[in-house]
């Protein structure tokens, strides 16, 4: 009976194995083929653009690619995917040219941190973050002294950002700072213009002088009616008074972001790619990031 029951507990031993292995075989074989798809549907995103650009000299959020599809489903599970236009927020990186602080810009990055109800100097901070120096801003700067003093230390980036993701470095950006900014912001390898097609009423408010937010509200609902084609039609939607730098407003874009999940089975795969649209007319991967 002692052998019986050996045999007994063995043979259970086997069959739980086997069924784990299987589970684990299967739950592979699923992440696999979700993170192929999610590949996929990047993939599907770059010619998207591709084709917007071929078709389209503006760029706004009644375009095909701005549009929130609904949940596509696949076999065995579903893909989701959203497109956001990075140049209709405040790049980050604009805060330095050749090196250096931009005031203009430095000054653009602490009137849309008021907005947002955020401490302006932190706008100092990010700036001593990302420039060549290592002279502190005066008010709320920091550079590698404050930085080597933490635990564990590090030392200042002096470069520009790649993601920005990498604010949680940054003295003063804790997770409630970038919540709060994160739908105003980007970061992008070189500076570029606000395409004010796509950007919202509080980073409006930032980049053009002398107009408010509630003027910049009023702007938005007249651009969702109609979006601007060029800079004089913009210019004669502006309150009396308010002049926008042609240099710095831009009614197409080139850096997208895009963000895929698919799920099969059990299994999920997420990923987040930042896309620049190029002059041979094909849309490239800057950076890719599987989550």
């Amino acid at each position: 009976m002692a052998v019986v029951a050996l045999s007994a507990l063995a043979a259970t031993a086997m069959m739980s194995a086997q069924s784990v292995w299987a589970r684990q075989s299967e739950l592979a074989a699923d992440h696999i083929q979700a993170q192929m798809l999610v590949q996929v549907g990047v993939d599907w995103t770059r010619a998207v653009l591709s084709d917007d650009k071929r078709v389209s000299n503006e760029d706004h959020l009644a375009e095909p690619w701005a549009l929130r599809l609904p949940s596509i489903p696949v076999e065995n599970g579903s893909l989701q995917g959203h497109i956001e236009d990075q140049q209709g927020k405040f790049n980050l990186n604009n805060l330095i040219q050749d090196g250096k602080i931009d005031p203009y810009q430095l000054a653009h990055f602490q009137r849309l941190l008021s907005t947002l109800s955020l401490p302006p100097a932190l706008a100092e901070s990010l700036a001593d973050w990302i420039d060549e120096d290592s002279e502190p801003q005066p008010q709320a700067g920091a550079e590698d002294g404050y930085y080597l003093g933490l635990q564990p230390p590090y030392l200042a980036a002096n470069r520009p950002l790649i993601d920005v993701a990498e604010l949680a470095l940054v003295r003063g950006y804790d997770s409630k700072v970038r919540t709060r900014l994160r739908p105003y912001i980007s970061a992008l390898p070189f500076t570029t213009p606000v395409n004010v097609n796509t950007a919202s009423a509080e980073v409006l408010a930032a980049v053009i002088d002398e107009l408010d937010l509630q003027g910049a509200r009023a702007l938005v609902v007249r651009r969702d009616r109609a979006y601007f084609r060029d800079y004089s039609e913009f210019l004669n939607q502006l309150p009396k008074g308010v002049i926008a730098a042609s240099d710095k407003v831009a009614f197409a874009s080139d850096y997208f972001l895009v963000q895929m999940r698919v799920s099969i089975g059990s299994a999920q795969a997420r990923s987040t790619a930042l896309l620049v649209r190029t002059d041979t007319g094909w849309t490239d991967v800057l950076w890719r990031k599987m989550l």
